[in-house]
């Protein structure tokens, strides 16, 4: 008879006369923090378990994050919040929600706020080496490392990482954590939720960041990857408010900023490609897409169906320039 490795776990646990909480397994490190100047509240986090961030990182613009793990009880996640949008303190709202579960020691969560306290709390039997730092705009937790160094070492990349922005700081406390040993099983997933400190009238605008890598060998280093990407795609955004305004030179500079950090990605030279053309400089667009339409002949028939959605205005001998073998 097969066993999930969940099940394994609670026998054993059971055939010592402890009752554990048939909850998701999710041990492993995360940090919860508030970006001091921008007011940005995010939650990251890496474990040897399958799609880690659907079970660990909560959050809500205006209102806080919260980081459930160990033997995970979701519901920490919406009710933590909800209890900090009553007005509620992270103490208050963290000792409401382990006072009314049976499983408190087997649990560990950190809750944070809008004005950057924190609350913690790491159960006795949550398993070796466990345990939680947390100070002004930043909580680090870990259950099941491998040495007790790790979140020491969090707490200190991100007091050391100031300078940078919050994603890519929230990154290298997942770094110092791996590099002292991190999970005792190894590495699968990891995940980066990052939400703004005030709500707007447009919710599904609030959440800034949300990328997850579900399974992965190096999971941190391919969520560094993504913020990247999400850094690179951010200025294909800015680059087309700019055209919205018809300020080209400034949606070039834009453009040829994604395209330095990403040189091999088609879309972002297609699109800086149209915007030439959009602006009359068909020679340098032409000479743009004949490549890209080397690595895929598909953006050529794209390139044909743009004009009759406005996306790209010029003549029909302009058009055919463009689109020619």
């Amino acid at each position: 008879m097969k066993y999930s490795i969940a099940l394994l776990i609670l026998f054993s646990f059971e055939a010592i006369g402890q009752n554990v909480p048939n909850d998701p397994l999710a041990h492993t490190y995360s940090i919860v923090a508030r970006d001091a100047e921008t007011g940005e509240m995010a939650v990251a986090v890496q474990s040897h378990w399958f799609s880690v961030g659907t079970a660990v990182s909560w959050g809500e613009a205006g209102v806080g994050v919260v980081a459930t793990q160990s033997f995970t009880n979701k519901s920490f996640g919406l009710r933590g919040l909800a209890m900090l949008k009553s007005g509620l303190s992270p103490q208050v709202a963290l000792d409401s929600l382990i006072s009314n579960d049976d499983g408190a020691a087997f649990r560990q969560v950190a809750i944070l706020n809008t004005e950057g306290q924190v609350a913690s709390h790491t159960g006795a039997k949550c398993i070796e080496e466990a345990g939680h730092i947390n100070g002004e705009n930043f909580s680090v937790q870990a259950n099941m490392m491998l040495k007790k160094s790790v979140v020491p070492a969090m707490e200190n990349a991100w007091k050391t990482n100031s300078g940078l922005s919050l994603a890519e700081r929230m990154i290298e406390v997942l770094k110092a954590a791996q590099a002292e040993g991190g999970d005792i099983r190894g590495k699968q997933s990891a995940a980066l939720l990052i939400v703004k400190g005030q709500g707007t009238n447009e919710p599904w605008n609030d959440r800034i960041l949300d990328l997850r890598v579900d399974d992965h060998e190096n999971p941190i280093e391919e969520l560094g990857r993504l913020v990247t990407v999400f850094r690179a795609y951010e200025h294909m955004n800015q680059g087309d408010l700019y055209v919205e305004k018809g300020v080209m030179q400034e949606a070039m500079n834009e453009y040829n900023a994604a395209m330095k950090m990403f040189p091999d990605n088609l879309e972002m030279q297609y699109w800086t490609a149209i915007t030439l053309a959009n602006d009359g400089e068909i020679d340098r667009a032409a000479k743009m897409l004949k490549k890209i339409y080397k690595g895929d002949n598909n953006w050529r028939e794209l390139t044909k169906r743009l004009p009759k959605v406005g996306l790209l205005v010029v003549e029909e001998n302009e058009l055919v320039k463009l689109t020619q073998q």
